[in-house]
């Protein structure tokens, strides 16, 4: 049976976020019950989303804003019961990723091993280097100059092993909940535990910020790793493209 209240916690944290670090730039809107996030020259968060389940009535506006938007993902939440993901998929949108929403109660903290290093991203020079190694793990670029707004609730890190940058990650908290997102490391420093060591600093960090749920959006790569910590499934998250931008991205 699902839970409501978290999959509508997870969803809110993700959706804030994105509005979080559009709005300095004025990168979001709202039309109705949908919402959208497109920053010039940056890969993310560049979405497009709804408070609602799909209508067919939806679509025209849907199409009208992707098109004015090229690079705009629709993530569908399968929440609904309602099959509705299919008004999508009969107008030229299709399938990207699939990912996973997982959720954690946070009630103990894990032990580190002390070989990686970890630094909260606040000048100018520090954006630089972790949006240069962002790119490098995940394979799209986002722009530095998001990293150093006047955030409350925003935490962007960069992960160091012997001095040498390898690995980020990004924390959004709305009241309770932690997000963690965004953790990531470049591809030469993979299948040394370094993903799993920087999961449990960011839990351990979430505790000490009084979160009391950590949150998360789960790729096939990385499920293991959080199933491994004690992260249980929520439900499905289906990022939709338009089918041209699909072929044009490979």
């Amino acid at each position: 049976m699902k839970n409501i209240n978290l999959i509508k916690d997870n969803i809110d944290n993700l959706t804030g976020f994105w509005k979080t670090v559009g709005v300095p730039s004025q990168a979001y809107k709202k039309q109705d019950a949908i919402e959208y996030c497109k920053i010039q020259n940056s890969g993310w968060p560049n979405k497009l989303w709804f408070r609602e389940d799909i209508k067919e009535s939806d679509l025209s506006k849907i199409i009208e804003i992707v098109k004015n938007n090229p690079g705009l993902v629709i993530p569908y939440w399968d929440i609904f019961g309602s099959n509705s993901s299919h008004f999508l998929e009969q107008n030229s949108f299709e399938i990207k990723t699939e990912q996973i929403g997982m959720f954690l109660k946070l009630n103990k903290k894990f032990t580190l091993q002390d070989n990686l290093t970890f630094k909260k991203v606040i000048t100018e020079e520090d954006a630089k280097i972790w949006s240069e190694v962002y790119p490098n793990a995940f394979g799209y670029v986002i722009r530095k100059d998001i990293l150093i707004q006047d955030y409350q609730n925003a935490h962007f890190y960069l992960v160091s092993a012997d001095k040498k940058p390898i690995g980020t990650f990004m924390l959004y908290q709305t009241e309770k909940d932690m997000g963690i997102h965004g953790v990531g490391v470049i591809p030469e420093m993979r299948r040394k535990g370094f993903a799993e060591e920087i999961m449990k600093f960011t839990i351990n960090l979430s505790i000490d910020l009084n979160a009391e749920t950590a949150h998360l959006q789960a790729s096939a790569m990385g499920k293991a790793i959080y199933n491994r910590l004690g992260f249980d499934d929520l439900f499905v998250i289906r990022n939709y493209v338009l089918k041209s931008e699909c072929m044009a991205n490979g």
